[in-house]
């Protein structure tokens, strides 16, 4: 076992801040056992959501041709609304339970919803619906992250707490990270992919994503079944009696200093938190249309090269985690934040259109034509099958909106694949230290509800904006969000500090 230390500032990413002393102790082994396996259900969460983000656009137009990209839009929110619905229903599931009953129930949604998505190909009518209703049942699984929160709070002491839920969010923010990234090896199985007829499959680029996924929560129902049991300790990580329900009475903690947490700085780390995750939902959500509208990529070209670009981001965000643990020490939690949020700016700022080259057009009007017909037939052989590619003439921006250069689109990327992460880890770091000696998983709830809000949201607000008005006004109106979200930060930044540096407990 690895040798384990005090002091914060020598816990690796996911190692665990105890003292030594416990290191022998079979409780401590297994209490920590059950919390790795809450940070892999969480990265697990994650990558549900993403798996399929970079091929959902393709997909959707393959299975159903009267989709277009602002029911794209609700196809991405619906996970994010299910889970907003479904947290607090496993939430107060565990609070009478054992935590693996609300767990092993909402993985096996989330596995049989994948499943579900695999064959929305089938029907023969409403397939977008299918698709919709399939990701909304993915998103009501994912609602175990409340669970996940509350466990982690309670079997944590207060002083491993913050480094713990950091590690969480860096398992989310990894799992957001590595789904495309899986996408992208897949894609090499091609749109064709294989057929099973005996049931009806078709494992190709699309499908074989969520099988998968689904393949992930069978191996996180059996970590959950036989590795996680049932820890709660105390302020200071001395082990209490094991019980079914989240009692955050438990801990001694006066009423009063359940009152004197600092309520608008708890508000505000919600609203920054809801910015953070919305411009990373609409940074998901828009990828594979922008680069398709403005690249004149056909689907496999978009879903392998996004791929390949996120996967690039993973390893970007690795090392962002490594710099952003030994930057909140030498300069604080907030100039971290501060920094993260300048650079997203800066990242959706360069992605404006500018220049007089202009993307290609999809002249879908072009198709009765019968000279142009007879070219086609001319030009392409008769087994290959042409795929329309350019921006689509329905969206009248395209003939007057300047392209976006592919060096933009890729600087961009770099760019919020430094800012996101920061963002995210900070977030939660600061967040929990707000709080202070009180067991998180309430306040921990409220977070999870404004990151599902925003995931909800972003998809729908880009989809519309970028379908009606074009990408210059999408990225705009992100740029002024981020703006706005600096100048909250500012006008309270004193406010935005450790419960015991507000009581003069410790020096800042």
């Amino acid at each position: 076992m690895s040798q384990l230390v005090d002091s914060d500032e020598n816990t690796p990413l996911l190692g665990d801040d105890a003292s030594s002393d416990d290191s022998h102790d079979e409780d401590y082994k297994s209490r920590w056992r059950s919390i790795r396996v809450m940070y892999f259900t969480m990265f697990l969460s994650s990558v549900g959501f993403t798996i399929v983000i970079t091929s959902l656009w393709p997909y959707l137009q393959k299975i159903d041709d009267g989709a277009n990209a602002t029911f794209l839009g609700w196809v991405v929110a619906a996970y994010s609304v299910s889970q907003m619905v479904a947290s607090p229903i496993f939430g107060l599931w565990s609070n009478y339970r054992p935590s693996r009953e609300p767990l092993v129930c909402s993985i096996f949604i989330n596995l049989s919803a994948n499943i579900y998505y695999a064959y929305a190909y089938l029907p023969r009518t409403n397939n977008k619906f299918h698709m919709l209703m399939s990701r909304a049942f993915v998103g009501f699984g994912a609602g175990n992250v409340a669970v996940v929160r509350s466990y982690v709070a309670g079997a944590t002491s207060l002083k491993e707490r913050t480094s713990a839920m950091a590690n969480m969010s860096a398992c989310q923010a990894l799992g957001f990270i590595m789904g495309p990234a899986l996408q992208a090896c897949l894609s090499v199985i091609g749109e064709k992919g294989v057929t099973v007829k005996f049931i009806d499959l078709q494992l190709n680029m699309y499908t074989a994503p969520a099988f998968l996924a689904a393949a992930f929560g069978i191996i996180n129902i059996l970590l959950v079944l036989l590795v996680l049991r049932e820890h709660r300790v105390d302020d200071h990580g001395r082990q209490i009696r094991a019980i079914n329900y989240t009692s955050e009475d438990r801990v001694d903690i006066s009423e009063e200093t359940e009152e004197t947490i600092d309520q608008v700085a708890v508000l505000t780390s919600n609203i920054l938190f809801f910015v953070v995750m919305f411009i990373f939902a609409v940074f998901e959500t828009i990828a594979t249309p922008l680069s398709m509208d403005m690249f004149a990529w056909t689907r496999k070209e978009a879903v392998l090269y996004n791929g390949i670009i996120i996967c690039c981001i993973g390893f970007e965000s690795i090392l962002v985690f490594l710099v952003v643990k030994v930057a909140s020490k030498r300069f604080g939690d907030r100039p971290v934040l501060l920094a993260g949020l300048a650079i997203i700016f800066c990242g959706f700022f360069i992605l404006l259109p500018w220049g007089n080259h202009y993307p290609k057009i999809q002249w879908a009007d072009l198709k009765n034509n019968s000279l142009v017909s007879k070219m086609i037939e001319t030009t392409v052989a008769p087994n290959s099958s042409l795929e329309p590619t350019g921006c689509p003439f329905e969206q009248t921006w395209c003939q007057y909106t300047p392209a976006i250069h592919l060096a933009q689109y890729i600087s961009s990327d770099i760019l919020i694949g430094v800012g996101y992460p920061a963002c995210n880890v900070m977030s939660y770091t600061l967040y929990s230290k707000i709080l202070g000696p009180k067991p998180q998983g309430v306040y921990m709830g409220w977070l999870t509800a404004s990151g599902s809000g925003a995931r909800t949201l972003g998809p729908v607000f880009v989809s519309q904006v970028y379908t009606i008005l074009g990408p210059r006004w999408a990225f705009s109106l992100i740029c002024g969000m981020v703006v706005g979200a600096i100048i909250l930060l500012s006008s309270l930044y004193h406010r935005l500090i450790a419960f015991a540096v507000r009581y003069g407990r410790i020096a800042e």
